[in-house]
């Protein structure tokens, strides 16, 4: 397993993440420790969870597991997530003082630890002022309650005025992003990946297999059926079979099976190795229903795709983009060169 930096921190983690949003819900208590345990084995040491999911029920998952493992909390870094509700109460969601404070003190204690790694705000929040939830989360960090902090489906501009905000009253400033990125869905590239690397924060994505699409699992003209996401419900989410069957998705899906097959890889595997060396990515969060799919996500822990297998998915995967501002006319504007300058 590869070890790197967290953006710009010295919070050192795995090249790749678990992920535990199917802790109680698609996976049971015995495969999520079976997953923990294959994870751990392997050299990982990041895992991300949150409270929404399985309304806690992974958190506690997560505790149970490292109250069971004595020793193994040194081992691991522990990132979680507040913002969205728990209960029906007025005050039970979003980024106020009232709701984090209810929240990461729940968070603590189903996960049964003394303070958390990296936490994370889950979305951005238009009623609370950035003030207000960057003075609760440096408080927090005083307190030791939390080490490091990050942010979770903020855009560029949210994520320019977070960390502009911290600088300008000297409070604890995040240190990642968690952003939607994969061979399908590259738009991040245009705004969210350059204010990440301005100001040194590192990219953990999610779905960086698109909901399963990457992983070659789907067919053109043929409704997903079975044991898979889609299978269950093809209109699921930002995965819809009708929203993605389109062919530019099928153009990237032909390419990536051709560079897998050429480097002896799954499309799960390829998808995956790209990703985790694209620019400011630090890790890819593995979203595995069984030990099974986990073990064959995990042999990426120290792949590396050769430059042509990588520029062919470069290109098949371009997003498409307006000529102005991010185009060929924007760039010839903003242009500049000095007279006589090297």
């Amino acid at each position: 397993m590869e070890y790197r930096l967290l953006g710009t921190s010295g919070l050192v983690v795995s090249r790749l993440c678990l992920g535990t949003m199917t802790f109680g819900n698609e996976t049971d208590r015995e495969g999520a420790f079976a997953q923990l345990d294959a994870f751990v084995e392997a050299g990982g040491t990041f895992i991300d969870t949150a409270d929404v999911y399985s309304h806690g029920v992974s958190e506690e998952i997560i505790g149970g597991w490292l109250a069971a493992r004595p020793g193994v909390r040194d081992q691991v870094v522990i990132a979680t997530k507040g913002r969205f509700p728990m209960n029906d109460y007025p005050n039970g969601v979003g980024l106020s003082r009232r709701h984090l404070s209810d929240a990461l003190d729940a968070s603590l204690r189903r996960l049964g630890v003394e303070s958390i790694d990296l936490y994370q705000l889950h979305a951005w929040d238009a009623l609370t002022p950035i003030e207000e939830y960057l003075r609760f989360i440096d408080d927090a960090v005083s307190r030791g309650k939390i080490h490091y902090f990050g942010l979770s489906n903020f855009t560029g501009w949210q994520l320019t005025a977070v960390v502009e905000r911290a600088r300008a009253h000297n409070w604890t400033a995040p240190i990642s992003l968690q952003p939607q990125y994969n061979l399908l869905t590259r738009q991040i590239e245009l705004e969210m990946v350059p204010a990440a690397a301005a100001y040194g924060l590192g990219l953990m994505p999610w779905s960086p297999l698109a909901g399963g699409w990457l992983s070659g699992k789907y067919r053109r003209d043929q409704m997903p059926s079975g044991a898979t996401r889609l299978g269950e419900n093809p209109h699921r989410g930002m995965e819809d079979y009708e929203r993605r069957n389109t062919e530019s998705t099928w153009a990237v899906l032909d390419v990536v099976a051709q560079v897998a097959d050429e480097a002896g890889l799954t499309m799960a595997q390829a998808s995956l190795a790209w990703l985790a060396d694209r620019p400011q990515v630090t890790a890819p969060i593995l979203g595995n229903r069984t030990t099974e799919q986990l073990a064959a996500s995990l042999k990426v822990s120290d792949l590396h795709l050769d430059p042509e297998h990588t520029a062919r998915l470069d290109a098949v995967s371009a997003p498409a983009l307006p000529d102005y501002p991010y185009g060929e006319l924007g760039v010839q504007q903003r242009h500049r060169k000095l007279i006589g300058g090297r």
